[in-house]
């Protein structure tokens, strides 16, 4: 808008000249003298003008510099309808003009003081510096009211025009707002964001993405995706090429995901824009998230489920065999004692069965012992508990064990300063005795366990990823033995469920319960060379600290 102002500026201005220079000899001195002071003015203004404008033109400009812009060129159209003929020039209508562009440059009041100023000025010339051109007063009325009538109307349309131009730039604004919004969501949100159109190119990945799938997504905007996609999760490349293909969408659907060696499960959910792209292509969505910690939770639950049931059944079952259990031993004892003081001539079948008898009776003691530990594990009373010394002696126990090989290693390594927890010596005394020794007859005659006791999981082990907040106690034992196999990792928690020869299957599921009853957990990982059990447990903020058993912060190794 100003530059239209100063190119009108200047070429009147220069018109004005060249007019005057044409009739130099014939016009007025004053005259000539107006045009010549005018186009000087006004070249140097607009200069000014632009100059000022470049100069400050990262702050928007003032009121006053509009104002000023206004008055001059009221000052140059009085100018030129006064050495024109003053009432009956016909440049009088420039000030129409004057008058449109300050009812758009300033507000409406200020369009309507630049009208008023015109009229003024229009006035003062013909009626007072011309007095004797004869101008009619009717004449000179209606040309205020045209230009009246022309400050009203250009105000009211500038005035609408800013409000409209308020809201664009209001709703605009908003935009840019919920865009930028929207793209922090996108890039700060965990789940993995992808889409690509109908060929299959990739139009948009987040951040999460990108870790997710562990590929470098937004190098590849633009490219094909489905390809590279394949080798590293199947299932989302078939879900999304289908989404994009037929238009399919799909609602909670699982797969896996390969990276670096290893894989978790994610669930992935599709969705299918129409007509989103200029061409009207379809394009699809897939949004992912890795799911591998609530499964493990499901399957905690579950886990928990179903030791519960097996628990209320093993009460009753072992106190019905007991009681025949205690007749057999008693019956053989004194089956025994006669064979004793009979003849030597007699046959001696009669000591073979008395000792397939007592050694079949203890197996069904043990048995039973271990099943009565698992269906009576629960917290009978709470102690501040020193879990440091408790695991050292466990270790140190289980250590001592005959079925420790002559060259196995247990060390244990417990961290200073560790917190005191609220929970029942005796069962967790025998739990982490059963994981110790479970790892010391997993190692054969030679072999490493290593016990520690921490605040944090060790490396590897995800501890937030399980129901337990809070400050937590983590008790892991690892050992280097072959591992649990493949089939009955999921399966070790159940009952007579072993991987050892002559197991009752009875351990893990007592350590278990032992664990849940202190609103812990105990995990379990495959480990390149060996198995680590983890036991993870919430402390009780009103516990004192431990003090009263310290250790070596290297360990302390049997």
């Amino acid at each position: 808008m100003l530059r239209w102002v100063w190119l009108a500026r200047v070429v009147l201005a220069c018109a004005i000249l060249v007019a005057a220079v044409f009739v130099w000899n014939e016009a007025a001195p004053s005259d000539t003298l107006i045009a010549t002071l005018a186009f000087a003015m006004a070249i140097l203004a607009t200069v000014g003008s632009a100059m000022h404008v470049e100069i400050e033109r990262q702050r928007p400009l003032g009121l006053a510099f509009y104002v000023g812009q206004c008055a001059l060129d009221l000052l140059l159209v009085t100018a030129v309808v006064h050495i024109t003929g003053g009432w009956s020039s016909q440049f009088a209508a420039l000030y129409i003009l004057v008058i449109a562009s300050g009812a758009l440059l300033l507000p409406f009041r200020g369009g309507l003081i630049v009208a008023a100023s015109a009229s003024l000025l229009y006035t003062l010339d013909v009626l007072w510096l011309r007095p004797g051109a004869g101008a009619p007063f009717l004449g000179v009325g209606v040309q205020l009211a045209v230009f009246a009538v022309v400050a009203i109307g250009s105000g009211y349309v500038a005035l609408r025009l800013r409000q409209a131009g308020s809201g664009r730039e209001a709703l605009a604004a908003q935009l840019v707002k919920v865009q930028l919004e929207a793209a922090e969501i996108l890039r700060t949100i965990r789940s993995g964001i992808v889409t690509i159109d109908s060929q299959g190119r990739l139009l948009y990945a987040n951040p999460a993405a990108s870790e997710l799938l562990g590929l470098d997504l937004r190098a590849s905007t633009g490219r094909p995706l489905l390809p590279s996609l394949l080798g590293v999760s199947p299932q989302l490349a078939d879900l999304l090429e289908r989404s994009a293909r037929d238009g399919v969408r799909t609602t909670r659907a699982e797969g896996i995901i390969r990276r670096n060696g290893e894989e978790f499960e994610i669930g992935v959910t599709t969705t299918v824009a129409d007509g989103t792209r200029p061409d009207g292509s379809v394009t699809a969505t897939a949004i992912f998230q890795d799911i591998s910690d609530s499964k493990r939770i499901q399957a905690l639950h579950i886990r928990a489920e179903r030791l519960q049931a097996v628990a209320e059944l093993s009460a009753s079952l072992a106190h019905e065999i007991r009681n025949p259990l205690a007749s057999i031993r008693s019956a053989t004892e004194q089956l025994s004692r006669r064979r004793v003081v009979r003849a030597a001539t007699d046959d001696d079948d009669e000591g073979i069965l008395h000792g397939l008898v007592v050694r079949e009776a203890d197996r069904l003691s043990r048995l039973l012992a271990d099943f009565l530990d698992f269906a009576r594990t629960r917290v009978t009373r709470l102690d501040a508990l020193d879990v440091g010394a408790l695991s050292h002696t466990a270790a140190m126990l289980a250590a001592a064990h005959p079925d420790r090989g002559p060259d196995v290693q247990v060390q244990v390594d417990i961290a200073p300063d560790l917190p005191r927890l609220a929970g029942d010596e005796d069962l967790l005394h025998r739990a982490i005795f059963n994981l110790v020794l479970n790892a010391i007859q997993a190692v054969g005659a030679d072999g490493h366990v290593f016990v520690q006791v921490d605040r944090r999981p060790p490396n590897g082990v995800d501890g937030s990823s399980v129901a337990v907040t809070g400050e937590l106690i983590a008790i892991s034992v690892t050992d280097d033995g072959p591992g649990i196999p493949l089939e009955l990792k999921d399966r070790v928690f159940e009952p007579f469920v072993s991987g050892k020869v002559g197991g009752t299957g009875l351990g893990l599921p007592v350590v278990h319960r032992a664990v849940e009853a202190h609103r812990g957990v105990v995990l379990v990982d495959r480990l390149p060379k060996g198995t680590r059990f983890c036991i993870v447990m919430p402390v009780t903020p009103t516990v004192p600290p431990v003090s009263s058993f310290q250790l070596n912060p290297s360990g302390v190794s049997a």
